[in-house]
């Protein structure tokens, strides 16, 4: 049996990156992977982007790298894009935008929204029928996986329908509703394709929000007082 963490939407917090990534390696599991929303919105991009590169095996696209690094159109856009180097950028332009494999015996496809597109954007409150169209083949040579784990939201949940289980794993730098980082874990044995038994469970972790807040005040980040409100509170930020 083995363990795999699912990490998604960094959005530049190194505190509560270093918090998540401490977790994980008290918990003896050595194999990360993120699934996307690298930089965007905190004070450090730069040193997210490194951490993330030298410690998860698998590193998928999420729209804000997506936006960061091909499309960087907006003083936002442009303040991250100009903390990265130029190595950085291309490593966030040439992540893929979905990564799969089998864990006793069931087919797990990761990504960020969803396997074709870093934009289409499924809410928790979601129909069903909206849902289960994370599990079509995103290509004619893929075939319905039986478990997809996504972020994007920003919120963290596990609903089982129809044989099949979704997930997303919420956010480690800006997670919504609570105001703890969340990752998720997988439980089983990595790369079979045998049944047997698999275990999903997610993650609660605390961190410094105030030393995050601090630290992008003091780089004038872009929108702080929607950042920081959201860090705080859990809620989205709403004007007026």
């Amino acid at each position: 049996m083995e363990r795999i963490a699912l990490i998604s939407d960094i959005h530049a917090n190194i505190p509560a990156l270093e918090a998540v990534l401490l977790d994980i390696k008290n918990r003896g599991i050595s194999r990360i992977m993120c699934l996307g929303d690298l930089a965007g919105k905190g004070a450090s991009p730069q040193a997210a982007v490194d951490i993330i590169k030298n410690n998860c095996e698998i590193v998928l696209k999420g729209n804000w790298d997506y936006l960061i690094s091909e499309v960087n159109d907006s003083y936002l856009l442009e303040w991250n894009s100009s903390r990265l180097d130029q190595s950085q950028l291309e490593y966030l332009k040439e992540l893929p935008l979905y990564f799969e494999f089998y864990v006793s015996g069931k087919l797990i496809r990761l990504c960020h929204a969803s396997p074709t597109s870093v934009f289409d954007r499924v809410q928790s409150t979601a129909t069903i029928q909206e849902k289960l169209k994370l599990f079509d083949p995103p290509n004619i040579e893929a075939k319905e996986c039986d478990l997809l784990i996504y972020g994007d939201i920003h919120v963290a949940y596990i609903q089982n329908f129809n044989q099949k289980t979704l997930v997303n794993v919420g956010s480690v730098g800006v997670p919504l509703k609570v105001s703890q980082a969340s990752y998720g874990i997988v439980e089983g044995v990595y790369g079979a394709r045998e049944e047997s038994s698999i275990s999903i469970s997610l993650v609660r972790v605390p961190y410094d929000v105030n030393r995050a807040i601090k630290e992008a005040k003091d780089v004038e980040v872009p929108e702080f007082e929607k950042y920081s409100h959201e860090l705080r509170t859990g809620v989205t930020f709403r004007v007026g």
